[in-house]
């Protein structure tokens, strides 16, 4: 009996050392000056966190009719990558159709102000972060995903990366969806707010800091012609980006696959591998 218990010694130990530092999560609320209101926010701490290092830090944005924990509730997976890639990750409430606009027809919702502005500050100086562009990158799923790239290539001073996973990148084609016209304004008097607040005709006001820049989406998704066209797009003005388009849907189990590579590849952006 005793001689299958000794080899489990060593095991156990280094099982035990293994997890004596782990991830932690955090649950703050983050006040917006500009809406007058204060949102939580989750945030993701790798296990080395407490050794005061300065880490570089993930906005990571949740999609339409979502909320500030979706991500670490579907994903619980989040903090094992934070300890892998050595990073914060930072998940904001985007309210439940904000589309992550400042809305020019309704002045109460100003998320792009707190998104791009107000959380980063908050999250600087609260927290042991990288503040510089570089050690920032904005991401995020379907309305998050317009989010991340509206975001980034609005805000480049502030983000030095941004991508999308199945995101609603043309919001032209689904102005009967989401309440979209709610933020966006009717088809009719606002025509040209549908144009000026679609992601595939943000980029065509290239930022002076040069971003890097990563889309996924399923080929069975009904934003995949969307992302399509905004590669197919980016490539013909010669913005150089990653694309990924592969078998999946509008669902939990393509966006947690998706995100782990979406992070590995902010990881070698902030390493200087890319």
């Amino acid at each position: 009996m005793s001689l299958c218990v000794k080899p489990l010694l060593p095991f156990l130990f280094a099982f035990s050392s293994l997890f004596a530092e782990a991830a932690s999560v955090d649950t703050a609320g983050i006040y917006s000056p500009s809406m007058k209101k204060e949102y939580k926010c989750v945030i993701i701490k790798p296990d080395s966190y407490k050794k005061a290092k300065e880490f570089p830090v993930v906005y990571l944005l949740h999609g339409h009719s979502g909320w500030y924990a979706n991500w670490i509730l579907r994903v619980p997976e989040l903090k094992t990558w934070a300890d892998e890639y050595q990073l914060m990750i930072v998940c904001p409430d985007g309210g439940y159709n904000s589309w992550y606009l400042d809305s020019p027809v309704d002045s109460t919702v100003k998320f792009e102000t707190y998104i791009a502005t107000e959380v980063p500050a908050y999250i600087d100086a609260h927290y042991n972060t990288l503040k510089d562009r570089k050690a920032r990158a904005i991401t995020g799923l379907s309305m998050g995903g317009h989010g991340g790239l509206f975001i980034g290539f609005r805000h480049a001073g502030t983000f030095g990366a941004c991508g999308s996973m199945s995101g609603g990148v043309d919001l032209q084609p689904f102005k009967k969806n989401w309440q979209l016209a709610e933020k966006v304004g009717d088809t009719i008097s606002y025509a040209e707010n549908w144009k000026k607040y679609s992601v595939i005709n943000v980029i065509e006001t290239i930022p002076k800091d040069t971003l890097r820049i990563i889309i996924d989406c399923g080929t069975e998704d009904f934003f995949f012609n969307v992302n399509n066209a905004l590669h197919r797009k980016l490539l013909l003005l010669k913005i150089p980006h990653d694309y990924i388009e592969r078998p999946g849907r509008h669902e939990w189990n393509y966006w947690r696959n998706a995100v782990q590579y979406q992070l590995l590849f902010f990881r070698n952006y902030f390493s200087g591998g890319l």
